[in-house]
């Protein structure tokens, strides 16, 4: 009686670790595809010929901006993904890229009570990190 119990205790226990790895690889082998932007950073992008149209997924992730014909400014608004797509006068896609818009992680420090967390920018002093509202909040 108690081997088949060890038996199927060991197996659960063996398909939950591997269930967990298998969950844990997937998001780091997506966002290594990704472009990165650091919210509230600017990334350039210098283009080899002339760019006619930018569409950016979701705005409130992520901004382009037009510097030059040749030159885009994406900009990190909030947490989160969207896509990038850049087009030629043609309308040959330039770019299209998936970004990823994160904190910049090297100068944070995070404090957590119980179910909350706050998140501190330390550079070099230590301040809250600036909180989003939504648009569902109603603010």
């Amino acid at each position: 009686m108690i081997l088949p119990f060890a038996a199927n205790r060991t197996a659960t226990l063996t398909l939950a670790i591997f269930g967990m790895l298998s969950l844990l690889a997937v998001p780091v082998n997506a966002q290594d595809n990704m472009m990165r932007v650091h919210m509230d950073h600017a990334r350039v992008l210098k283009l080899d010929r002339p760019v006619s149209k930018v569409i950016i997924g979701n705005a409130e992730v992520a901004d382009a901006t037009v510097a030059d014909a040749r030159t885009i400014v994406i900009t990190g608004r909030s947490f989160g993904t969207t896509n990038l797509v850049i087009l030629d006068q043609d309308g040959n896609a330039i770019v299209d890229e998936q970004i990823l818009v994160s904190i910049d992680e090297a100068n944070t420090v995070r404090v957590y009570r119980q179910t909350s967390r706050t998140v501190l920018s330390c550079t070099p002093s230590c301040e809250r990190h600036v909180e989003r509202k939504t648009a569902s909040s109603g603010n």
